[in-house]
């Protein structure tokens, strides 16, 4: 009789214990690491979005978000192993083919990359061609990150190399506008709100604006993916739900917003990401909004476009191989617009 009775308590705990238990299983990795390079930047907004509007915690993860002055940053944090997963720019994960590192995308947050190239008209007041940058210091937001690969792929496109100019590293928040206003710099590759600010001053003058999209088509000869969330192949292999778990929380962010208006972003961002102007940050979020991706999707053509400016700009990358089907999987996107069809 006792045991019927601790047999039938067990079998009750059990059952209502169950969910619990499930959901502890169901995610393989609920805590982790993830690093980005300028979070406050309209580049990460899916990111920021996903963390303030609690995604992330609904999908029963807890997400350290580790911030870094720049994209290369954080991408070397994931090759050192202090970081999980990375929201970054697209091209890493086929530039890093070259180097024996199996990275994947999963999830897009970008659909064109969003960088800005201007000059300093004070410094640089006479700028006509692509040739006038020769000899001049060129501000971004850390060597070797998306904003460097751009000025790279313009100096190319003009035939210069990137030894033609001094690459300067300036962050992406105050720093940058500072180096801009101080005339450290001749000119700038950074993205907005930093863009938006110095603009709404005249402290710089933009030549090349990949905030829009068929201008960044145009100038990549593609579509070309920005910012989205990659992880060592191993790190998807291992962790699938987890994977799809943040697949779904940025595909939400995503879809959020498309249907957001400037006082819903407003009051989800914080305010330190506004750079002391809320008026400047709508401006920010009205210029990148287009460049933001629906939802999550990675274009099919996107791989071969990101290989063709590493590139125009890395003559070594042209006798390398790769297996570009293997740098992205849209598999979680669409499981994840399955379940959240209407964001």
């Amino acid at each position: 009789m006792t045991s019927r009775r601790h047999l039938l308590l067990a079998a009750g705990a059990t059952a209502i214990g169950a969910p619990a238990l499930v959901r502890a299983q169901t995610l393989e990795k609920p805590k982790l690491t993830l690093a980005v390079g300028g979070k406050n930047l309209l580049y990460y907004l899916p990111l920021t979005l996903a963390e303030q509007l609690g995604y992330f915690k609904a999908e029963g993860l807890d997400v350290s978000i580790v911030d870094f002055a720049g994209g290369a940053q954080a991408l070397r944090a994931l090759v050192g192993g202090s970081a999980d997963v990375v929201s970054g720019a697209f091209e890493h994960t086929v530039n890093m083919q070259a180097k024996g590192q199996r990275l994947r995308a999963f999830v897009l947050q970008g659909r064109a990359p969003q960088v800005v190239l201007g000059v300093n008209p004070k410094t640089l007041p006479g700028y006509r061609v692509p040739a006038d940058l020769k000899g001049k210091k060129i501000g971004v937001t850390a060597p070797g990150s998306s904003t460097n690969v751009m000025v790279n792929y313009f100096l190319a496109r003009a035939g210069l190399r990137p030894s033609d100019v001094s690459i300067v590293g300036v962050g992406a928040s105050q720093g940058a506008v500072a180096a801009m206003r101080a005339g450290q710099i001749d000119a700038i590759s950074n993205l907005d709100p930093v863009i938006s600010l110095l603009r709404r001053g005249n402290e710089i003058r933009i030549v090349s604006d990949t905030r829009i999209v068929a201008e960044a088509d145009k100038l990549f000869g593609g579509p070309m993916p920005a910012g989205c969330l990659y992880a060592p192949q191993a790190f998807v292999d291992r962790n699938p739900t987890t994977v799809q778990a943040l697949a779904n929380a940025i595909v939400r962010a995503d879809k959020w917003i498309q249907k957001a208006g400037a006082g819903d972003i407003l009051k989800a961002v914080p305010e330190s990401y506004q750079l002391g102007d809320r008026a400047i940050y709508v401006d920010a979020f009205l210029a990148a909004k287009g460049a933001l991706s629906p939802d999550g999707t990675i274009p099919e053509a996107g791989a071969a476009t990101a290989l063709r400016a590493l590139q125009s700009i890395d003559e070594s990358l042209k006798s390398a191989k790769f297996d570009l089907p293997a740098a992205w999987t849209n598999d979680f996107v669409r499981r994840a617009n399955t379940k959240y069809p209407n964001g």
